[in-house]
């Protein structure tokens, strides 16, 4: 096969930051994607909808002209979140979740919930009108083991916030483990999972193995062999439950490559050729379309796209960096080939 014609695909978890970054990056995206739930941890954090909707204003704004793209928006869950902003998030046309961010669990995570039970009432709220709960599933104990993070957040939180609402739509966000998959499989149809390019191509030894290379560093850390089989096995499945979401995340290159490099692979640039070459790998290129255009919509209730995009075979070598300023970003997989383009 040398061509393979897609429905247009969505990005349904994204980081498209703001400022000169955006500028830089939402074109990648919109070059591929119709649509994208983009996330809402800036500094500071998007926890109101007017706050989405000046958000959503400045990624038009910084669209390419003549390009398509809707930008989905999402608030970020605190401790302060009320019940009339969930409600007002149920009336709203442009924002379809709220995030939840365990405190200090990841990049510009400070501003999340320490105690979950104490957004309980919240989650109520969310489940009696509808809105999804996307969730970064980690603790953020740092006596726990950073390979184990997902696995006790599962077993210590993820489970009860289920039990509790079954009602509630829940995706597990970029799931990295076995123990998420199997959760996910044995979750009623409310609960559903995204997964990365980086979770399916890479296990750990990419972080380490070497050297330290830190464009392969992320959070939730890339784990074990198995682990990243059973993402695979996910991935082409055919299951709805699972479902396209880059967690494509930009930083300055100074940023990364440094003495303590922020988390997150940037992946915009050419996320469908990535999650091509992993699923020609496993002879399941006829399982993309379902992972990468149908299902994710139908969980979120929105309609599925009716352009299609293109995929050709063709080597090339992913640009070292992306300019921007006086600065650079550095795409994962950066000087590699790759033998899919869009």
């Amino acid at each position: 096969m040398d061509k393979l014609t897609l429905t247009q695909p969505d990005d349904w978890h994204l980081h498209v930051r703001n400022g000169s970054v955006l500028k830089t990056v939402i074109a990648h995206t919109a070059n591929q994607f119709a649509r994208a739930i983009i996330m809402p941890n800036l500094k500071p954090p998007i926890t109101k909808v007017n706050e989405a909707l000046n958000y959503r204003s400045e990624i038009l704004q910084a669209l390419p002209v003549g390009t398509s793209f809707n930008p989905l928006m999402t608030l970020y869950l605190t401790a302060k979140t009320t019940v009339n902003e969930v409600k007002k998030v149920a009336n709203s046309e442009y924002v379809h979740a709220f995030k939840l961010y365990p405190a200090g669990a990841t990049t510009n995570s400070d501003a999340g919930v320490n105690e979950l039970k104490s957004i309980y009432p919240i989650l109520e709220a969310m489940q009696q009108v509808d809105v999804p709960l996307l969730i970064h599933g980690e603790v953020s104990d740092n006596a726990c083991d950073i390979f184990d993070r997902e696995k006790v957040f599962i077993e210590s939180s993820l489970a009860n916030i289920v039990k509790t609402f079954p009602k509630l739509r829940i995706v597990v966000e970029h799931v990295t483990t076995k123990e998420a998959v199997d959760f996910v499989l044995s979750a009623s149809d409310k609960v559903a999972a995204t997964i990365t390019p980086q979770h399916l191509m890479f296990n750990r030894n990419a972080i380490l193995a070497g050297g330290i290379r830190p464009h392969h560093y992320c959070l939730p850390i890339i784990k074990r062999e198995h682990h990243r089989l059973a993402l695979i096995k996910a991935a082409i499945s055919g299951n709805p439950k699972f479902f396209l979401g880059t967690d494509s995340a930009p930083h300055l290159t100074s940023a990364k490559e440094n003495s303590c490099g922020c988390a997150g692979c940037y992946s915009a640039y050419a996320a469908l050729e990535l999650y091509a070459e992993v699923f020609e790998k496993e002879n399941a290129l006829d399982k993309l379309e379902g992972f990468a255009s149908f299902f994710g919509a139908d969980f979120y209730q929105l309609p599925r796209n009716k352009k299609t995009v293109t995929l050709q075979r063709q080597a090339w070598t992913v640009p070292a960096s992306y300019p921007i300023d006086n600065e650079t970003i550095t795409p994962l997989k950066a000087n590699e080939n790759l033998s899919w383009k869009l």
